[in-house]
């Protein structure tokens, strides 16, 4: 693995932003693998056709995407490690096409709803949803569209030779997704960790959860997110999933022994670094 480019699995194409964050986290010098979807990234990571998967799990607008919860849990796959992209969102049309021709701008459902700001200075220009930001930038460059603009990243603009008629267009500026790493148990690495994923179930009854949440704070544990999910089947009952960091390690491991007492059926998803903050920011 040290001396090979590491393969890494996404949904979408090349230039989506799951490359943009891989890029982030890896480096540039990957073998990116397409995949139509979640479930086939975490089926290339069973054939061991890739070493990683890189799944977005949230957005700080749009919320959690849930359904990616129940994929983690249903391949088991450690959590290696976590990056944030922030979205930007440009207009970006073949060179040389002028703003006045475009009559249809093509991009994900969500990517349009973020740049609906924008979208409403040009009623006149038709929108049309897609699959994927980055398939919409190569639709327009394969079909040499002259009518049609897409909204996409950066990296689209660069690998499909597109112009950037105008940038940043997404609403709010500050709009980051978090994206997980995964990869197999034998090629998990021991790291320095300062953050868990962990999963969980409580009785149905007063304070079970609270318990749980006592033992963080007596521990000086930092819950940086938590999230509920239904268990199929079973009514009032549901699996419990939290972030949580430290800066002890000692702490970390006292509170998981005593968070046993307090819950069933519990897992640690991954331990793995913060993604540092100050990168971010910039």
């Amino acid at each position: 693995m040290e001396n090979q480019q590491p393969r890494v699995a996404i949904q979408g194409i090349r230039a989506s932003f799951h490359e943009e964050a891989a890029f982030r986290y890896f480096g540039t010098h990957i073998q990116t693998v397409e995949c139509a979807s979640f479930k086939q990234t975490f089926e290339a990571l069973k054939e061991r056709r890739a070493d990683y998967v890189v799944m977005a799990i949230e957005n700080n607008i749009a919320g959690s995407i849930l359904p990616n919860y129940s994929l983690l849990m249903s391949y088991n796959f450690p959590i290696v490690g976590e990056v944030y992209l922030p979205i930007q969102l440009h207009f970006l049309t073949l060179p040389g096409v002028k703003f006045e021709d475009i009559k249809t701008v093509i991009s994900h459902p969500i990517a349009l709803r973020q740049c609906v700001d924008f979208m409403d200075e040009y009623p006149h220009i038709k929108v049309v949803e897609s699959s994927d930001t980055a398939a919409c930038a190569k639709r327009v460059h394969d079909e040499q569209l002259t009518d049609t603009a897409a909204i996409a990243n950066s990296l689209a603009a660069n690998i499909y030779q597109l112009e950037v008629k105008e940038r940043r267009i997404e609403s709010n500026k500050k709009n980051f997704t978090r994206f997980l790493i995964f990869t197999s148990h034998e090629n998990a690495k021991q790291v320095k960790a300062n953050k868990a994923s962990l999963c969980f179930q409580v009785s149905n009854e007063v304070g079970a959860l609270a318990k749980v949440l006592n033992v963080l704070a007596e521990q000086e544990i930092n819950m940086s997110k938590i999230q509920s999910m239904p268990i199929l089947g079973k009514r009032n009952e549901y699996n419990f999933y939290l972030d949580v960091e430290w800066n002890q390690a000692s702490q970390y491991d006292t509170a998981v022994r005593q968070i046993l007492n307090y819950t069933k059926n519990f897992n640690i998803l991954g331990e793995y670094e913060r993604y540092l903050e100050e990168v971010v920011s910039q």
